[in-house]
């Protein structure tokens, strides 16, 4: 049965739609139902265009390509939840007294914009994901002063590192969730997610595909491993991360098309033979229903998902965010 749209949701930094797919629900990811919540997609934007591109292959509500420097409150539509993952690469505390939040260059910029859409728009809720190196960003100080800023918004706030490999999604991937509620009764309801999968999480056995599916480009040269093999640091770099199986996959990033075997992002050893993740097995890791269709080229499909919210946890936070809203 079909939700009844209650709640109308705002998406700033969309990328290609994890947050947005997990807020309105409706999809399914290794044989398990996530119902629809009850929401629906009213706006989205995002600078990225080939990553636009992505996000409009896939939702009935197109992704605006817009800087949001240029983005005017008022037009943009009236919602109840506003989501969006800031930029975070920016952020530095000007050495003053008061300690304020400063920011090195323009991508800084972008959470104050954030934060005056909310001034402007006063929606009941919103949801901002991050790294969690947020929380210690410049020896701490960093982060105290973003929670400041949402308050004087206009919001109670709580905040949480999430691990997907808990929700259900094969990915010890740590993010931190700051949720911030308009109304003090809503907030106080308000719990995060208590986890599902912890004791026994999803292993990557379950998303890899079969060696006939894996194009020969994705595995590397015998030359590049025996080379990995032959350094004198071998032992002992962090190098080279071949998975567990059995296990959740180390966190996927957003340079996944120049990963090497000398990297550090996460690889796959198997029948010996040392590859990359194709595209729709890192999506499969983030939780993106097999249905999700990856349009970009191999490198922007790479960029898109590493920077995505993996679909799964921000289900499980929304719904906990309109069971608080609804008491």
């Amino acid at each position: 049965m079909t939700a009844k749209m209650k709640y109308k949701v705002a998406s700033l930094f969309s990328g290609c739609g994890g947050m947005d797919l997990g807020s309105e629900g409706g999809f399914e990811f290794l044989g398990k139902k996530y119902p629809e919540l009850g929401t629906k997609i009213v706006y989205a934007m995002d600078f990225d265009k080939p990553i636009t591109d992505i996000y409009n292959s896939n939702f009935s509500r197109k992704c605006e390509h817009v800087d949001i420097r240029k983005l005017k409150s008022e037009d943009m539509p009236e919602h109840d939840i506003l989501t969006g993952g800031f930029p975070c690469q920016s952020f530095s505390v000007v050495a003053q007294n008061p300690k304020r939040l400063g920011y090195k260059d323009d991508r800084g910029k972008l959470f104050f914009e954030m934060c005056r859409i909310l001034k402007d728009k006063q929606p009941s809720v919103f949801v901002a994901e991050n790294v969690k190196g947020l929380l210690s960003a410049n020896e701490g100080e960093t982060f105290p002063l973003i929670l400041k800023e949402f308050e004087k918004a206009g919001y109670w706030i709580k905040y949480k590192i999430l691990n997907a490999s808990h929700y259900g999604v094969p990915q010890k991937r740590e993010r931190v969730f700051i949720v911030g509620f308009r109304d003090q009764a809503a907030f106080e309801r308000f719990e995060f997610p208590v986890p599902v999968t912890e004791a026994d999480p999803v292993p990557i056995a379950k998303i890899v595909q079969a060696c006939e599916e894996v194009e020969e480009k994705h595995f590397f040269s015998q030359k590049a491993v025996m080379g990995m093999a032959n350094t004198k640091h071998a032992k002992t770099m962090n190098k080279g991360r071949a998975q567990e199986l059995n296990a959740p996959c180390n966190t996927v990033g957003a340079h996944l098309a120049k990963v090497s075997i000398n990297s550090t992002d996460p690889v796959l050893k198997i029948n010996g033979r040392y590859r990359m993740f194709t595209p729709r097995e890192v999506a499969r890791i983030q939780s993106f229903p097999d249905t999700f269709l990856l349009t970009g080229s191999r490198t922007v499909n790479y960029k898109a998902l590493g920077n995505a919210v993996a679909p799964v946890v921000m289900w499980h936070v929304t719904k906990k965010i309109i069971q608080a809203l609804e008491g």
